[in-house]
């Protein structure tokens, strides 16, 4: 079984991947989190190192050889049949929560189990922890649901952003990607699947090579936009969408035309794109995100509204860093208030 599925995911992806040792782009990242992350956590030990050296990396390894590439929504469909997954597969189309509800036994004892790991991917970085390895014991049991699903792959983004050594950081964003791809197989009405399949399909992009990180971002803004066809009031994905538009608008020369040979419709956004983008999650939810702010300081700041920049920097030294994106931009931050004044 363990060879077959190996198989199956070598034949799934299109494009045969290039070995790389690029661990990011000063200007793309199509991710929810910017640039290295920085955390007093160390190299993760016992569940998480297990985790880390377990079948899963050692097929990451495989498919990073033999060469696999960033897949599209369509492809995701298709996408690969974990083998814990014994179910008779999904025909075509959403399965409606109340059917498959009625079809799935012990769905009431897993709705606790989805609110305790919503609890904990919302505590410290010990509660995530926890909440990962949650739902990792409880997979075999829940492993067929598209809410438990979308859930695995965020806690496996989770401890990306909590884990420094990057080897561990790949293998969690691929680990994370392909449970948010069978999420999707489940149907691609859920705008939590789309969501956590961009952020893990961005943070997989800064270990790749330029090609890669173009064709992850064509497949991040892809994800992003169904997301909030499907969600327009969430907070999230526009900011993520505002980190999209702001890394476009400032590609280099060389990966604006790596983008356009690659791709059929070249990547387009400006600063005012990512502004509005970044204004509307503030307006959905005032103090959503510290990075928010900051963008739209730096937005603010490249239009030439000095006045606007110097009192969105305010804003976000109210509030506290709760990521490592929001510790990550103090230097940020110091720059721009030297750069402002007063």
């Amino acid at each position: 079984m363990e060879e077959n599925q190996r198989v199956s995911r070598r034949q799934r992806f299109p494009f045969a991947r290039e070995r790389s040792d690029s661990t990011g782009s000063s200007s793309v990242y199509f991710t929810a989190t910017s640039g290295a992350t920085f955390t007093d956590v160390e190299s993760e030990g016992g569940y998480t190192t297990a985790n880390a050296d377990s079948d899963y990396e050692r097929d990451s390894d495989r498919e990073s050889e033999d060469g696999e590439d960033e897949v599209s929504c369509e492809t995701v469909k298709m996408g690969r049949k974990d083998s814990m997954d014994l179910e008779v597969e999904v025909a075509s189309g959403p399965v409606p929560r109340a059917l498959e509800a009625e079809g799935s036994p012990g769905l009431e004892d897993m709705l606790p189990l989805l609110q305790q790991a919503d609890e904990l991917h919302q505590g410290n970085e010990q509660s995530k922890r926890e909440g990962f390895q949650l739902l990792l014991n409880n997979k075999l049991a829940y492993g067929s649901q598209q809410d438990f699903l979308w859930r695995l792959a965020r806690a496996y983004s989770d401890m990306y952003e909590l884990t420094e050594e990057v080897s561990e950081k790949k293998s969690y964003a691929l680990n994370g990607r392909e449970e948010a791809e069978a999420a999707l197989e489940k149907g691609d009405e859920n705008a939590e699947c789309h969501q956590w399949y961009a952020v893990l399909c961005g943070q997989l992009a800064e270990h790749e090579g330029i090609q890669k990180r173009i064709q992850s971002g064509f497949s991040f803004k892809e994800h992003v936009d169904k997301a909030l066809a499907l969600q327009p009031e969430n907070p999230m994905a526009h900011f993520l969408l505002g980190r999209w538009c702001y890394q476009v608008a400032h590609l280099s020369w060389l990966e604006r035309k790596t983008a356009k040979a690659l791709l059929e419709s070249p990547l387009s956004a400006t600063v005012q794109d990512a502004l509005q983008s970044f204004l509307k999650a503030e307006e959905l939810q005032p103090g959503f995100s510290k990075a928010g702010r900051v963008y739209i300081s730096k937005c603010y700041q490249e239009l030439g509204r000095n006045s606007e920049a110097r009192q969105w920097v305010k804003l976000a030294l109210e509030l506290p860093d709760i990521t490592n994106e929001d510790s990550a931009f103090q230097k940020d931050l110091e720059e721009l208030e030297a750069v402002l004044g007063d």
